[in-house]
């Protein structure tokens, strides 16, 4: 098991904890995952590393309530342990000196974002973030963006920090004033499908992170199948990062809402 030795909320919905894994942590890169089960009979979910500390032995993740299960993760307290915790799994994102890079992440997905933000930084590239959340009250990780960013974009649905739009707005006022030679996204299916058609729209090469769609984690299940280029691929073991341009984005979406009634009457009866 594995130890929560501090939790900090971003928000009623959102929760960061830092769990001991010293061997995870050792090892982990931008871009690794971690499967987590919270009970003997818990269900796997899969969660990005946003951050390790080899010294300490430690690793963070954060979670937004969603379902059961991230529900009873973010119930956890310090002290409290958790179940299972898998991992480093996945690819590592791939790192080098691209030149100008945009990193775009929405809600939750600013969490993993950050350490692939602080490894191209670390490479050598001018990296402009651009985060976006509904309200002030979503924007998570800002000062820790600031650090390793040469600029940072804010962007709310309304307007209550930053500027009022979507991230693909603020994308768009990057690419109108400069060059660009790469974008990564994370976030919700919906925000990294127009990310993708913005950027292809202007020939940038896009990454995009696909991790939510993942159950198992270890190709076993097959739930995480996604269509890329005309070929099936697993996101939690040919990915979870694929180019955003060959992934189709509305079979993704389709699948990601099959069980949203059954998720729905489960969260009924918790409450």
């Amino acid at each position: 098991m594995n130890k929560i030795v501090s939790k900090e909320k971003f928000s009623e919905n959102v929760v960061k904890l830092e769990v001991e894994a010293p061997l995870i942590a050792k090892s982990r890169k931008a871009g690794h995952f971690v499967i987590v089960r919270v009970g003997e009979k818990g269900e796997r979910i899969p969660l990005t590393i946003a951050a390790a500390d080899a010294e300490k032995g430690t690793i963070t993740l954060v979670i937004q309530k969603i379902g059961v299960s991230s529900t009873k993760l973010c119930s956890l307290n310090v002290g409290d342990e958790i179940t299972d915790l898998v991992g480093p799994l996945g690819k590592a994102t791939h790192i080098e000196n691209f030149g100008t890079v945009v990193c775009a992440g929405g809600g939750v997905g600013v969490a993993p974002l950050l350490p692939i933000v602080e490894a191209l930084k670390k490479a050598g590239n001018r990296v402009i973030t651009v985060l976006a959340a509904r309200n002030k009250d979503l924007v998570i990780l800002e000062d820790q963006m600031r650090k390793f960013s040469d600029e940072v974009i804010v962007m709310t649905d309304d307007g209550s920090s930053g500027k009022k739009g979507l991230v693909t707005n603020g994308i768009e006022e990057v690419i109108n004033r400069e060059k660009v030679d790469l974008c990564v996204t994370i976030g919700p299916a919906i925000m990294m499908k127009f990310v993708s058609l913005l950027t292809k729209k202007y020939e940038i090469p896009t990454v995009a992170s696909l991790n939510t769609i993942m159950v198992d984690g270890t190709g076993m299940c097959g739930a995480c199948r996604i269509t890329v280029g005309g070929k099936t691929k697993f996101v939690c073991v040919d990915g979870p990062e694929f180019d955003a341009h060959q992934v189709d984005f509305d079979e993704m979406l389709m699948r990601l809402g099959a069980y949203k009634e059954e998720e729905q009457a489960d969260m009924y009866k918790v409450r």
